[in-house]
């Protein structure tokens, strides 16, 4: 009855996280370029209460369960339009490349850029002012006064002049991974790279998967009505393992009684 209740407490502590990562997911249901999380569970060890070469099979009893990892999904968002020509998403497996104050690469899903202005020119930053990097991991720099920007599918960037003619600045830079879930989540929508990432593939017009739509933003790829199933599934879950150290419990005390 003991090792019954040891493992109904290892699924009631599995459960939870489950719950405390759906509860996350709706959180985040309209944070831009959010990508949802699902909790993967392994089996823990087993016990070999009997055992015999000539026994066709082993008779062997779990001690329950524990989470493995936290699994994100990269799928695409939605996109909604802005109209916004700072706006852009990324249609493919890439992610834009930005710089942190501790001069290090960060990589994001989020291209609701704003440009900080200082004196005549104005660099294209995040939200939280970390600068925006071009395909050759240089700061993306525009006139202050500059109002017409445009950017192309392949991620060129270009600003019309006073006398009409259009020029080219720069490409934004972009990267994907091989294996993005070894991505390390820091918060704020920005990853870092990791071992188990792999190294950034940057990205250039001749070489790329990603494509660039201006004034639109990828949304959140929660689904409520899904998220809410995996709620009730980790709930009832959570549930029948308390009653499995009810039942324990009672079985044991039967247990206690029968010496008195």
């Amino acid at each position: 009855m003991i090792r019954a209740m040891w493992t109904a407490a290892s699924g009631m502590q599995a459960q939870q996280l489950n719950v405390d990562t759906i509860s996350n997911n709706l959180a985040n249901v309209n944070t831009t370029a959010y990508k949802k999380e699902r909790v993967e569970f392994k089996d823990l060890l087993y016990q070999q209460l009997a055992y015999d070469e000539g026994r066709p099979v082993n008779l062997m009893v779990g001690h329950g369960v524990r989470p493995s990892a936290t699994v994100k999904d990269f799928s695409e968002g939605s996109l909604q339009e802005t109209d916004n020509p700072l706006d852009l998403a990324i249609d493919g497996e890439g992610f834009f490349v930005v710089l942190d104050p501790n001069g290090r690469e960060l990589y994001t899903r989020d291209g609701s850029f704003k440009l900080s202005v200082d004196g005549d020119t104005a660099m294209l930053t995040t939200s939280d002012g970390y600068p925006v990097l071009d395909s050759s991991g240089a700061e993306i720099y525009f006139d202050a006064n500059q109002k017409n920007i445009s950017i192309s599918k392949s991620g060129i960037i270009s600003v019309k002049n006073d006398d009409g003619t259009v020029e080219e600045i720069t490409r934004i830079g972009t990267a994907r991974f091989l294996n993005p879930n070894g991505l390390e989540a820091l918060g704020d929508n920005l990853y870092a790279q990791t071992a188990a990432s792999g190294e950034p593939l940057y990205e250039d017009e001749t070489n790329t998967t990603s494509n660039i739509l201006q004034g639109f933003l990828e949304t959140s790829n929660v689904q409520v009505v899904q998220e809410m199933v995996n709620l009730i599934t980790a709930q009832r879950a959570y549930e029948v393992n308390s009653k499995s150290i009810q039942t324990a419990d009672e079985m044991l005390s039967i247990t206690n009684n029968l010496k008195r």
